[in-house]
């Protein structure tokens, strides 16, 4: 991808105008190239936006703003050698203006580049061992079903339609990998229930959502969380986040697969009440109990502005789930 950035900046560089020229080049509507996952041009910039930056050949601006799912569009210059602006929010081509230095600029194009209105959600948290509904063949336009494990919760299953592990004879559960993380102090990945308005199983299963916490002791947090499951019993905007030790709700298939408790481990609904509480649980799952009360501070169930965006990597790891909208 973008084997021309090189050439196009050189080209680029060399271009010299008189006035009347200027104002021609500056009328010109850009070439736009439609290149994998963007769209590009030379000699253009995104104003304002910036999310962060970094110092790297312009060959390799589109794909940095590709790995990063919270970039929707960039724009790369030759300051102090070559730096790439990776910018956030929704934009349009028509908002690209000329910049005369020798420059590229692009916008992703992607249908969960984050383009669309920030919604208003909440969330509430879970663990409850069983499998989730996107793992289940057909749910939606992805590459495969999400993973399910068997009842070790590390080895894949691999029967298509395993019975839940939370019906009688059911072999399928929920991965242990499947916690959440911290990615730095701000930053989280992880996997939730969700239910959205006007939208279905076929939108949202394995989309990932940026959630920023608007409330409580997390607020101003961010975490992107890929839809694995839904639920009856769930609100409009609502991600049930999976942490272990967050409460089994309905189903308790935590105590066939790993020997909890009648209600799971502390309330049915809620789960454990203190970080001590998380060595009740086995240690395969431990680590996104201790997660809860660490980087996400104990909150309880904040609300959160959420969007869509590209799902990173490394939850597409865990699951082995891509929509082909991604």
């Amino acid at each position: 991808m973008f084997v021309l950035y090189s050439a196009i900046v050189i080209l680029g560089a060399a271009i010299s105008a008189s006035a009347s020229d200027a104002d021609h080049v500056i009328k010109k509507r850009f070439d736009w190239h439609d290149e994998g996952s963007l769209q590009w041009s030379s000699n253009c910039d995104f104003f304002g936006n910036d999310l962060s930056d970094v110092q790297v050949p312009g060959e390799r601006c589109g794909p940095a703003c590709e790995s990063n799912p919270s970039c929707t569009h960039f724009t790369w210059t030759g300051h102090n050698g070559g730096t790439c602006w990776l910018k956030q929010g929704g934009t349009s081509l028509d908002a690209a203006v000329r910049l005369e230095e020798s420059s590229v600029c692009g916008k992703m194009k992607r249908g969960g580049d984050g383009g669309g209105p920030v919604l208003k959600g909440k969330t509430t948290r879970y663990w409850d061992c069983c499998k989730p509904s996107c793992a289940w063949d057909g749910k939606a336009s992805v590459n495969k079903a999400v993973d399910t494990c068997n009842i070790d919760g590390t080895s894949i299953d691999t029967i298509s339609y395993g019975k839940n592990g939370c019906e009688d004879g059911g072999v399928s559960y929920m991965c242990k990998a499947q916690q959440p993380w911290a990615v730095n102090d701000n930053l989280a990945y992880g996997f939730a229930a969700a239910k959205l308005v006007g939208k279905g199983e076929n939108d949202w299963c394995c989309a990932c959502y940026e959630l920023t916490f608007t409330n409580g002791a997390a607020s101003g947090k961010k975490m992107i969380v890929q839809a694995t499951n839904t639920g009856n019993d769930l609100g409009e905007n609502h991600f049930d986040i999976q942490m272990p030790g967050g409460g089994v709700g309905i189903f308790n298939g935590c105590q066939k697969q790993y020997g909890a408790p009648d209600n799971g481990w502390g309330e049915r609904y809620g789960g454990v009440g203190s970080r001590d509480q998380c060595n009740a649980l086995p240690e395969a799952i431990r680590g996104g109990c201790h997660w809860r009360f660490d980087w996400f501070r104990g909150a309880d169930n904040p609300t959160v502005d959420f969007r869509r965006v590209r799902c990173p990597d490394e939850l597409v790891a865990k699951t082995h789930c891509r929509r082909t909208d991604d």
